[in-house]
């Protein structure tokens, strides 16, 4: 956070001012200052024997986030503008068991085992069909029950700018085979990053696609909608759904349809237009295939997003073939809420760096298969800087 030369002069007084005790206690003072707004008190309970509890990371430039393992969910993010103001822009709770009582929330947290639709609630591996439970209409969203969203993780590692956690999940949770073994650790890093980086391993052929799940409004959480930002992304086809929201498998090019945001436009400005596919998910709710050279897997630029009103941008980065933009179209401004705010219908906007929906039974889509010898990795960076 900015402190202006006023301030600064205050402080150099105070400090000339003071004894060496008192001087050591305004320097204390303002090295443990921090822009949460959370009572850590109410984010302590033990769960199942699990001590939760939330984690604080900082970074040099001032930002700041909170965590809490319980979903390993993202609190609160503080990111600043072209101003200098450093405000929190992730949609969340403000005690643990908001989180707790709202399991069909995805708040700021990791998604697994298999982040987004499976059709149907089930898929076939190697001649093995396996049964999911169908959670939103027909099929299964986000590995519902055992979502990683609603456990706690186990931290490994807790430093000002990095928290490393761990998850195993048994063999048959939610219906998926093969005990998986999840490390997942989340950076604050200098130049702005939150960084994000997963590792799985099996121990028998299962499927899995991990995702995060923070709901952004650069506006700062609770202040309005998202129809105001802007949004491009290095997409030119994207995977069109039917009436329950799984690909009909074609890769269909954006050209000449509101799905077109390889030039950047804003999220209000076509969201309402007569086009089946935003019809049929009240608004965004879809996959976009990130350009990228075959078997090239780097990590690149997928999606950026900025406000032109404060200059508040944040850019995604993926080592993924696609990105899910979610424009919190059944929000409706009646759930809980951090500050008693309201989060008002596409009050936020998600970047969900994936494997395609539905691709255990979509064979031309990239596969999802993880196998005993294999290891899975994932990196997603959310980096935070103003526009020029």
């Amino acid at each position: 956070m900015r402190i202006s030369f006023i301030s600064a002069l205050a402080i150099s007084g105070l400090l000339l001012a003071c004894g060496p005790a008192e001087k050591q206690q305004v320097e204390e003072e303002q090295t443990t200052k921090t822009l949460s707004k959370m009572d850590q008190a109410k984010f302590e309970k033990t769960i199942d024997g699990k001590e939760v509890k939330l984690y604080r990371l900082t970074n040099a430039n001032g930002m700041e986030m909170t965590v809490t393992n319980f979903g390993a969910r993202v609190v609160e993010l503080f990111a600043p503008d072209s101003g200098g103001n450093l405000e929190d822009v992730v949609l969340g709770y403000d005690n643990l068991e908001d989180y707790i009582n709202s399991p069909t929330s995805y708040y700021g947290a990791p998604i697994g085992r298999y982040g987004n639709r499976i059709a149907d609630a089930q898929f076939t591996l190697n001649g093995e069909t396996y049964t999911l439970e169908a959670n939103n209409g027909p099929n299964n969203l986000h590995g519902w029950p055992g979502g990683y969203h609603i456990v706690v993780w186990e931290v490994l590692e807790a430093t000002d700018q990095k928290l490393a956690m761990k998850y195993v999940s048994p063999d048959g949770e939610a219906g998926f085979p093969g005990e998986l073994t999840v490390l997942m650790n989340y950076y604050l890093t200098d130049d702005n990053e939150f960084k994000i980086t997963y590792e799985a391993e099996t121990d028998k052929p299962t499927i899995v696609n991990l995702t995060h799940h923070s709901f952004f409004n650069l506006n700062g959480h609770g202040e309005g909608n998202v129809n105001n930002h802007m949004l491009e992304l290095n997409a030119d086809r994207f995977t069109p759904v039917n009436e329950v929201l799984i690909p009909l498998g074609e890769l269909r090019p954006v050209a000449g349809t509101p799905m077109d945001f390889t030039e950047p436009h804003l999220i209000g400005e076509r969201i309402d237009d007569d086009y089946e596919q935003l019809q049929k998910g009240g608004g965004y709710d879809h996959n976009w295939v990130i350009n990228r050279e075959e078997g090239n897997d780097e990590t690149i630029l997928a999606a950026s997003v900025w406000v032109p009103e404060n200059g508040r941008k944040m850019e995604v980065y993926t080592d993924q073939p696609g990105v899910q933009v979610y424009t919190g179209n059944f929000m409706d401004g009646t759930s809980a809420s951090k500050g008693d705010k309201t989060y008002a219908k596409r009050g936020a906007i998600c970047l969900e760096t994936q494997f395609f929906p539905d691709s255990p039974n979509q064979p031309e889509f990239p596969s999802v298969t993880l196998n005993p010898e294999e290891t899975y990795t994932h990196e997603c960076i959310y980096k935070f800087s103003v526009i020029d």
